[in-house]
């Protein structure tokens, strides 16, 4: 948490194969069965990419290595406010595992929008596609 009370939080865009991966909350979560790129709070003396590496080893068992940090978001949820911070990730080996969510999906980037996403989450999806529509 920063100075102004709000919660900074990393999530991966995980990429293989030209799909990403994304988890759905478990029902015993907040923001209950919404689809998110997965990650976590970032701790007091950790940077980013650490926190990142460490969050995907301890909720889906698998290996990352980020390469480029996207925008920030700045959220609002009732009683808290997040800063999520995504970062495109190359996977890194290993077999997925869920310890807190309750499914995961590997998806092509066209079927993003198929999937119901925590608010915090959309302005993330909306940069990645825009940012793969200009890499064609």
């Amino acid at each position: 948490m920063d100075a102004t009370g709000t919660i900074k939080v990393v999530c991966a865009l995980v990429e293989q194969f030209g799909r990403v991966l994304v988890t759905q909350r478990s029902e015993h979560m907040r923001e209950a069965l919404l689809w998110e790129f997965p990650g976590g709070k970032v701790e007091a003396c950790e940077t980013e990419t650490a926190c990142l590496v460490r969050e995907i080893r301890e909720e889906l068992n698998i290996a990352i290595a980020p390469y480029q940090r996207l925008k920030p978001v700045v959220h609002g949820y009732p009683g808290r406010t997040i800063e999520l911070i995504p970062y495109l990730c190359h996977y890194g080996g290993g077999v997925i595992r869920l310890h807190e969510h309750r499914s995961y999906h590997w998806v092509s980037p066209a079927d993003l929008a198929n999937y119901t996403w925590c608010p915090a989450d959309l302005p993330v999806v909306q940069e990645y596609l825009q940012l793969l529509k200009n890499r064609e």
